[in-house]
């Protein structure tokens, strides 16, 4: 069985996360995407303290897939520095992680 991932990542409006978590989920880089709207954020960036509203998402995928699917992200995001934190699942519901396995799975699509 494939590691599983939980991979963290954070957006900067629903409709932006809303594309990601498609995206990952159609290109079968992820399982399934967790959208959380409405998370305020403090953080210092380019040298000053700054806070804002962002969306978090989560994403289900296994360790095969991450590479692609942090490419992806970088790729649609708006960030010049996106959030995208992976995490390994140390344990779960067999069945819930075998279903993350088989969606990720690249041969399944065709």
């Amino acid at each position: 069985m494939s590691q599983v991932l939980s991979v963290y990542m954070t957006a900067g409006d629903l409709a932006e996360a809303e594309k990601i978590a498609q995206a990952l989920v159609d290109e079968r880089l992820a399982a399934c995407v967790n959208i959380f709207d409405g998370v305020r954020s403090v953080f210092r960036w380019q040298g000053s303290v700054q806070s804002g509203r962002e969306v978090v998402m989560i994403a289900k995928t296994v360790e095969e897939r991450f590479d692609d699917l942090r490419e992806r992200v970088i790729e649609l995001h708006s960030y010049e520095l996106p959030c995208i934190v992976a995490r390994p699942v140390s344990d779960g519901h067999p069945g819930f992680l075998e279903w993350i396995e088989a969606e990720t799975d690249p041969s399944s699509a065709l």
